[in-house]
């Protein structure tokens, strides 16, 4: 390497590493925001256009011919999510990146302060694209990956995509997640692992989702499908993962049903490309009321309205929420379910020290030092 590329790639790594560190900053500020306050939307997934250029028997939610949302009623969805205090949005398809202006989306998105996540399946990746999102500010992608080769299930495989993933490595600045459906009617459970594994050697992160109805009800998974869940879930390395702990996903697996409080509706919308507010991706239909029409009323109604369909729901970015408003408003209960303590051992003592924290700043009657210095390093009013 010429020493004008070794002085290329050290600012790359600190660019890398500083951008790194400020979403670490403004993804913990979502949380306190979230454990402080119950009334504002945490999440949103919107869709930018229902096209996809693949035709995955399992999803559905895609079509073939549908135009994306123009640019300009984009704008407007980001800017009424603001004004709801929506602090991440999640662009999704279809797939996001037929939509032409994706990055002047993304970067409304990030000019309202709030975090900026798309979902892809990456057969349009090239490096050119990958440094515009770096440009646009991007914060987190997810590229889902179902199999080693294409079959007639899923031509989103590990054959086709492995050059994307290694730009990905080589030239993101933002963070990449490789998501994988155990259980989509794949031909080999196994593939879900490999997959991870590679992730894992370029420097990716990883997660396994289990394959639902169109309700967004599991499907039964069989042995083999289990044990891979659990071999990929054991590559998290960070202090908290959600995938680590999450006392609902262990229940469903063996098939049990969860007793847990669903918010969607009030702590995590889903905006269809016409425009209405529904509860989740498996759940359109419900509230289906215009974006433009929904207040806090609406919030407020939702987030408390229970849900049927949530005993066996596997959309574990609304369980991310619930758990966050779990801790909010029973922080011990929470985290002894969260962090179960072995035989004889102090009921909270393996809770990870970033969940202490926040848990002791910003739960309900703490008014302490601690809150008070939290929410100024944090910039919460």
């Amino acid at each position: 390497m010429t020493p004008l590329k070794t002085v290329e790639a050290s600012i790359f790594r600190l660019k890398r590493t500083a951008k790194c560190w400020n979403r670490l900053y403004r993804e913990t500020r979502m949380v306190a925001v979230a454990l402080k306050s119950p009334s504002h939307p945490v999440f949103a997934h919107v869709v930018v256009t229902r096209r996809c250029n693949l035709a995955c028997t399992y999803c559905s939610e895609f079509d073939t011919f549908s135009k994306p949302v123009p640019t300009e009623e984009m704008f407007r969805r980001i800017d009424l999510l603001a004004k709801l205090g929506t602090t991440a949005v999640t662009l999704t398809g279809g797939e996001t990146l037929l939509h032409p202006d994706l990055e002047k989306i993304i970067v409304r998105i990030r000019h309202h302060g709030m975090v900026a996540v798309m979902i892809t399946n990456g057969y349009l990746l090239s490096v050119d694209r990958i440094q515009s999102l770096n440009r646009a500010g991007i914060d987190r992608l997810q590229i889902s990956i179902d199999n080693l080769n294409p079959d007639d299930v899923s031509k989103k495989s590990l054959k086709v995509l492995d050059q994307k993933l290694r730009w990905l490595a080589e030239y993101a600045e933002f963070a990449v997640h490789i998501h994988s459906v155990v259980g989509a009617g794949t031909h080999n459970p196994e593939d879900a692992l490999a997959i991870a594994r590679r992730a894992k050697e370029l420097g990716l992160g990883s997660s396994a989702g289990i394959v639902h109805d169109p309700t967004g009800k599991m499907q039964q998974l069989d042995e083999r499908s289990k044990q891979v869940l659990d071999e990929i879930e054991s590559f998290s390395k960070p202090l908290f993962s959600f995938a680590r702990h999450n006392p609902w996903r262990r229940n469903l697996v063996e098939g049990k049903p969860n007793d847990w409080h669903c918010a969607a509706g009030g702590r995590h919308l889903y905006i269809c490309e016409n425009g209405l507010v529904h509860y989740c991706m498996a759940q359109r239909g419900y509230p289906a009321i215009p974006l433009e029409q929904y207040t806090q009323q609406d919030i407020d109604r939702e987030r408390k309205a229970p849900k049927s369909c949530a005993p066996y729901c596997t959309i574990f970015c609304i369980q991310r929420v619930a758990l966050v408003d779990q801790i909010r408003e029973n922080p011990h209960a929470a985290l002894v379910q969260l962090f179960p303590a072995g035989q004889g051992s102090d009921s909270t003592a393996n809770v990870p020290f970033p969940v202490r924290a926040l848990t002791a700043a910003f739960a309900p009657g703490r008014t302490g030092v601690l809150r008070k210095v939290a929410l100024r390093v944090l910039n919460i009013h």
